[in-house]
């Protein structure tokens, strides 16, 4: 559900960074109807474990992040339009963590570290609105965690 999660809050406004690979973007190719990749409705965008190099903003669609354990899957969360995901890849050299799956027919825009890095450095506030997002997540899976750890001793 984009614009809110679960616990009520309203979710970070990271379309700095959809503003910023735009910008860039249709400077090089001049229309932003070739921007992105589509993905179908239940197309993986990427697996848990796979390798990773990049990030995603979302440019139309949704996805859901789903993590898989002892051949469960749980779902973390749903995007749209303007969120990003992906982004641990840029900082750490670890598999995802998660399974990113189309829900419906969704465009995607890849950014690399080096694009990232350029973003930053022109407007400094995008790492900001990255840590706040990346914070907002943590919180909110912990607070999932302690709900579940709270319905399981009851």
């Amino acid at each position: 559900m984009p614009g809110g999660g679960k616990y009520g809050r309203k979710r970070p406004n990271t379309s700095v960074i959809f503003d910023y690979v735009l910008l860039r973007e249709s400077n090089r190719t001049r229309t932003m109807a070739v921007l992105g990749k589509e993905y179908k409705e239940g197309e993986v965008i990427f697996h848990q474990g796979d390798v990773g190099n990049t990030m995603f903003v979302i440019q139309d669609g949704e996805v859901e992040a789903v993590a898989e354990s002892h051949g469960e899957e749980y779902r973390l969360r749903s995007m749209g339009p303007n969120e990003f995901f992906g982004e641990m890849a840029l900082f750490e050299k670890e598999v995802r963590t998660a399974t990113i799956r189309a829900i419906r027919p969704t465009r995607v825009l890849t950014i690399d570290k080096k694009n990232f890095l350029g973003g930053i450095h022109e407007d400094p506030s995008l790492a900001f609105r990255i840590v706040e997002t990346m914070s907002h997540r943590i919180r909110d899976l912990t607070n999932r965690l302690a709900s579940y750890e709270e319905d399981g001793q009851q």
